[in-house]
């Protein structure tokens, strides 16, 4: 295994890792959301869950934006 392919399996799993992380804070939301009394834990759970499906979607894709092989 050479340097590049190292460097691209760090990559896709730093990636992994993030997704992980957004599903774990969605889960998370859930929790607070479900098991709330009061509307302020309610609305802090959504907005976790809202935080999380966004870093689902976000960061794993600038990532791979960032990291591209720039074309000749």
């Amino acid at each position: 295994m050479n340097d590049a392919d190292r460097l691209a399996a760090k990559r896709y799993y730093l990636i992994q890792a993030v997704n992980i992380a957004a599903v774990a804070g969605a889960v998370l939301g859930l929790l607070i959301a479900g098991r709330s009394v009061t509307t302020f834990h309610t609305m802090l759970g959504a907005t976790l869950i809202l935080a999380s499906l966004y870093m689902m979607a976000a960061v794993p894709r600038a990532l791979a934006k960032r990291w591209k092989t720039p074309q000749p």
